[in-house]
């Protein structure tokens, strides 16, 4: 086995946008950061799985994610790989934030290598020592074979836990009732998409598009289209036997590119992102329908009849699996009463949205406009493990909390925060869970983030 002779300050296990915003915040605070990534880039299901567009950065007119996920979005617009914030044209959030997949990938390597970040690419966690109440090294599967790697604080990025779950952090997963989990999507990136065809398709029938109550000017208020509808052409495919799979709608959004479009429309249901043959499974059941969703759209939609479908990415995106138990739970009365917290690192203006693990249909409770959750720190610390902090969608949360702070650019300032944690915590020698809450808040608002507590 070879062994890394480096003893970093902070690993983070996991190069998605969590991941990346924590080694980039433990960078920039002073600590000695490696990023260990299975893949050969960053940015997760942002940049590897065609999830897009990010969303919502916003509650109401307020910015409520800043820090260093929006100086990312803030660099892309400047080059021209992202067109900002946007309307969101489906009527569901507040906005919509398209970007370039390359330029992603490229920009998040270089935030953090001027900060000083290392990167170990083409890297899976294999193994997790632990002794006490301290994991005291981890083993990674490379090309060179498996690396022992070790450091004082480790950051669990992975999405599922594994890191925290290898470790022997006690976890839950899916929903309370029987465990079940959200679907998971295969998203689809398709080209030669012509949305001023699905633009004029809009505006002339308004019926078919219920999550714009009406109004169907809302889809000019955007240089990019997002829209979630069809839904008499999706009933009218169903019962052709073009369309066999449970649904509700066809929701698509624009990117940054002129014709190009994500489908997020898969629906695959009944499988367990944490079990390998299941997951495998998933892969096919999410492929299948990706090409059934191409023939339909190509059939039935307007302005998709010359699209070619170029990517369905390595990887099934997961709404939902593991969870830690942290020293404190998030829970769904905490996001619909806007709870407050003294250690309260990030917020969320997105809306409890819960795709039903039973089949069609997605729960989505609006928040009051302009209105913000709150998630505390100790949501990303376990009971377990001192040295260990976990952020991104496997934090301390219930089900339907879960629905609400799981996107991308919450998850980006979780990041943030436990990175910047991660770095007190080696700096001052003090338990992950010991870590003074009111020095991550300053630290984070020096690097730009946004609170209000």
């Amino acid at each position: 086995m070879n062994q890394s002779e480096t003893v970093y300050d902070v690993i983070v296990v996991g190069g998605g946008i969590s991941g990346a915003m924590a080694a980039i915040g433990a960078a920039r605070a002073g600590a000695k950061t490696l990023v260990v990534e299975q893949y050969g880039f960053l940015g997760g299901m942002l940049t590897a799985a065609g999830v897009g567009p990010m969303m919502t950065f916003h509650a109401g007119d307020q910015q409520v994610i800043q820090g260093t996920t929006g100086e990312l979005i803030d660099r892309m617009q400047e080059k021209g790989q992202s067109p900002g914030h946007i309307f969101d044209t489906t009527g569901f959030t507040y906005t919509v934030t398209p970007f370039d997949v390359e330029g992603m990938k490229r920009e998040l390597e270089m935030m953090l290598t001027e900060a000083g970040g290392e990167l170990l690419y083409h890297a899976m966690l294999a193994f997790v020592e632990t002794d006490g109440d301290q994991v005291t090294s981890i083993t990674v599967c490379t090309k060179s074979g498996l690396m022992k790697l070790t450091a004082k604080v480790f950051v669990d990025a992975t999405g599922d836990a594994d890191l925290a779950n290898h470790a022997g952090v006690e976890c839950t997963k899916g929903r309370e009732s029987d465990g079940a989990c959200q679907p998971m999507t295969m998203k689809m990136r398709m080209m030669n998409v012509d949305t001023q065809q699905v633009r004029d398709y809009i505006k002339n029938n308004p019926d078919e598009f219920p999550r714009l109550e009406g109004d169907v000017n809302k889809i000019d208020k955007a240089s990019r289209i997002s829209i979630g509808g069809f839904v008499k052409t999706l009933a009218k495919g169903r019962e052709a036997g073009d369309f066999n799979f449970p649904r509700e709608d066809i929701l698509f959004f624009e990117a940054n590119n002129v014709g190009e479009v994500i489908v997020n429309t898969t629906r695959v249901l009944g499988f367990d992102a944490n079990d390998p043959w299941s997951f495998s499974l998933a892969e096919m059941e999410g492929r299948r329908q990706a090409l059934e969703v191409d023939r339909f759209l190509k059939k039935y939609i307007p302005g998709f009849g010359n699209s070619v479908l170029v990517y369905t990415g390595p990887q099934i995106g997961v709404r939902s699996s593991r969870q830690i138990k942290g020293r404190y739970t998030l829970t769904g009365p905490d996001i619909h009463s806007r709870k407050s917290f003294p250690d309260t690192i990030a917020h969320t203006g997105y809306p409890v949205d819960i795709h039903s693990p039973d089949g069609e249909g997605t729960a989505h409770v609006k928040p009051e406009w302009g209105t913000f959750c709150n998630i505390p720190y100790r949501c990303l610390v376990n009971r377990q493990i001192s040295n260990l902090i976990t952020v991104g969608r496997c934090i301390s949360v219930d089900f339907e909390a879960q629905g609400a702070v799981r996107t991308t650019p919450t998850m980006g300032a979780v990041g943030q925060a436990g990175g910047i944690a991660a770095a007190i915590a080696v700096q001052d020698a003090v338990p992950v869970g010991d870590v003074d809450a009111d020095k991550i808040q300053k630290l984070l608002l020096n690097q730009g983030g946004f609170l209000c507590v």
